[in-house]
């Protein structure tokens, strides 16, 4: 099977809620897109950059199972994120000191460009130039799927929209996907996955609604990460032939375990 290599951020994050859930945690769309992937059985290498406090990961208990030869290890600090969500799990406000991850466009763009017949997951969010990376990869002709960050979601769908149409599979949620519909034409995109939160998740192919999915009730304990693990499961059950349908059901289901679950824990780097 082909491994996916996901373009995005890793980092540590600092979640907090209302009701004092949250706390220091690992995060970043490339490291849950590419967990949930590796998990449903497709492998997957996180196209990310580390700095020196998580120098450690690739050794990690939980983590070793991903392929991690596509990172750029720099000196400096990795991306910090602080999240501040509602009782209802919308995010209300994003603090962030990008770090060593301001080489990303740098070291993704030397990523594609040496492995032209790879498959592509874009996690379309600062710092990353989307323009530069989706159009790098439209010269190799590769696959590649994207998802966006409601926070930078007007400004990245508009810096995609020109190659939008060639990707296998968006994922959106509602309000993004709100976006979408004024930046491109729906009706030509072959696969757009739509979430909105606990309610159904839908497909929509050449603007026709495809499948649609609930999630499983689950009390929800984190849900930053939620969305990435719903991307990152359905594109493995895809690439291992798996119906819209099926593929969905899957997702939804591992998006709604992941809600439940404790943090996923910085991990200490190991002594020796």
């Amino acid at each position: 099977m082909d491994r996916l290599d996901v373009i995005g951020n890793i980092s540590r994050d600092l979640t907090r809620y209302p009701d004092y859930r949250g706390g220091a945690r690992l995060g970043g769309a490339a490291l849950f897109v590419s967990l949930a992937a590796t998990k449903a059985g497709r492998p997957a290498a996180p196209v990310c950059v580390l700095g020196n406090d998580l120098a450690h990961l690739p050794q990690a208990s939980g983590l070793d199972a991903l392929d991690w030869s596509a990172r750029l290890q720099a000196n400096g600090t990795s991306t910090t994120f602080g999240l501040e969500y509602d009782l209802q799990g919308e995010l209300v406000e994003v603090r962030t000191d990008y770090g060593v991850a301001e080489a990303l466009t740098e070291h993704a763009l030397a990523h594609i460009s040496t492995h032209p017949r790879a498959t592509f997951h874009v996690c379309c969010r600062r710092p990353l130039d989307v323009e530069a990376a989706l159009d790098r990869i439209a010269q190799t002709t590769a696959p590649f799927s994207v998802d966006f960050f409601l926070p930078s979601a007007e400004t990245m769908i508009r810096a995609a929209a020109p190659w939008l149409p060639a990707a296998t599979t968006l994922f959106v949620n509602a309000a993004e996907y709100r976006i979408l519909n004024q930046a491109v034409d729906c009706d030509r995109l072959p696969e757009v996955v739509v979430t909105d939160g606990p309610q159904a998740a839908v497909v929509h192919s050449f603007g026709r609604v495809v499948a649609s999915a609930v999630p499983p009730p689950h009390h929800a304990h984190e849900v930053s990460g939620a969305g990435d693990t719903l991307a990152g499961t359905y594109l493995a059950h895809r690439s291992r032939g798996a119906t819209i349908a099926q593929a969905l059901t899957e997702a939804t289901a591992a998006a709604a375990r992941y809600v439940a679950a404790p943090s996923l824990p910085i991990p200490a780097p190991r002594r020796g």
